[in-house]
């Protein structure tokens, strides 16, 4: 007796059963992931922003700093978990969508909340005491209130992955196709603006902490403009004759700063340094002397400009390939 011919296989098939299993995973995380947000969001629009409202310990100008729009970012967060635990992802999504401001807003805001959070734990006794207890509930499992402040943003980020995976593998011919390509499309371009948002605030904490380093009428007004930090470090200043030189370097986008340490003597200005020269990067031009080899010896960069040149040495290899990179995005920034 002959056994059945084996059925052929159907790579159209395999590929849609590939998708649902895909999709099936994506959404059961999407859920699972949200309600525990869901719940965290509640926790600190409970344990802190209803009753510190409810007992005056803030001010509504510092509450507002401190949280933002966070129970607005909470009630879109139980509206969303409705729909996908009922099952209804494109039009639960869909509808999340004008709510994605919120968290432009809240990325707006999360340096001055950091801040906000900083000075009442340190000023305020009351404060400080209110926040302990509440940390202390069973319910926070040891999470502390600074831990719990960039939950938006990070859930943001874990919505691009999962919307965009889900749209990715639901079939073309499923009627929330749409809805959820054009979710995946509205949430990644605010990550985007988010990302953007958080990258110029940690330029400004940057450009703030170099400032504070520096003295000397050439330092000031380092802070204003378009400026980009990029890079700072020591490196030897070789001059034509007699030996190099150490100075601090500090790299932005537009300028190069050479400084060098102020001495001892300025009590006042202990750990700070005198800018002694800015270069524009604009009239630039780079070239590595020796340091090409990879090896451990380290290497020399030239750097000239229309009226100065600059060789300038490390004997860290991995350093000075840091900088020759720093330097070549800083001048072509420029050009470009």
């Amino acid at each position: 007796m002959e056994s059945p011919a084996p059925r052929a296989r159907c790579p159209l098939q395999e590929q849609r059963a590939r998708w649902e299993r895909k999709r099936a995973c994506t959404a059961r995380e999407l859920l699972e992931t949200e309600r525990r947000y869901e719940e965290q969001l509640g926790l600190v629009a409970t344990y802190f922003v209803g009753i510190l409202r409810a007992k005056g310990t803030l001010r509504p100008p510092e509450r507002q700093a401190l949280f933002g729009p966070w129970e607005l970012i909470y009630g879109a967060s139980q509206e969303l978990l409705t729909y996908l635990e009922g099952g209804h992802w494109g039009q639960g999504l869909e509808g999340f969508c004008p709510h994605l401001e919120l968290y432009t807003q809240f990325a707006d805001n999360a340096e001055r909340s950091q801040t906000t959070l900083q000075e009442q734990l340190k000023k305020s006794k009351r404060f400080r005491r209110f926040v302990r207890l509440q940390e202390g509930r069973p319910e926070f499992g040891g999470l502390h209130l600074q831990d719990l402040l960039p939950l938006p943003l990070q859930r943001l980020q874990q919505y691009e992955t999962l919307v965009v995976a889900l749209a990715e593998n639901t079939s073309p011919n499923s009627p929330d196709h749409q809805q959820l390509t054009r979710a995946a499309r509205l949430i990644s371009e605010t990550s985007q603006r988010v990302h953007t948002i958080g990258q110029k605030q940690k330029n400004d904490q940057h450009l703030r902490r170099v400032q504070a380093l520096l003295s000397g009428r050439r330092a000031k007004g380092l802070t204003s403009g378009s400026r980009w930090f990029l890079h700072q470090g020591w490196l030897l200043v070789v001059p034509p004759r007699g030996e190099p030189r150490p100075r601090m370097f500090f790299l932005f986008s537009d300028v190069l700063l050479m400084a060098k340490r102020r001495p001892p003597l300025y009590l006042l200005h202990s750990g700070t340094f005198v800018c002694q020269a800015l270069y524009p990067m604009a009239q630039c031009q780079l070239h590595k002397v020796f340091g090409h080899s990879g090896g451990p010896c380290g290497g020399l960069l030239s750097l000239s400009f229309p009226h100065e040149k600059l060789l300038l040495m490390s004997t860290d290899q991995e350093e000075l390939l840091h900088w020759y990179h720093s330097l070549t995005l800083a001048i072509s920034s420029q050009k470009n």
